[in-house]
């Protein structure tokens, strides 16, 4: 997906669901979004995360 897709299901998947989110870059340049507790990628392909419980 898109990065704008990606940042924008990323926002909308922490806060309706109160969990840490990861959006990271896959090897192939598409990007791609999941809880932080399930993501064991390589950290530096992480490019944003989304905590709710931060103001």
């Amino acid at each position: 997906m898109s990065q704008a897709l990606a940042f924008a299901n990323g926002w909308n998947l922490a806060t309706t669901l109160m969990v840490c989110v990861v959006v990271f870059q896959s090897g192939t340049g598409a990007y791609g979004v999941m809880p932080s507790g399930e993501y064991d990628g390589d950290p530096a392909a992480i490019v944003h995360e989304f905590d709710p419980f931060q103001p």
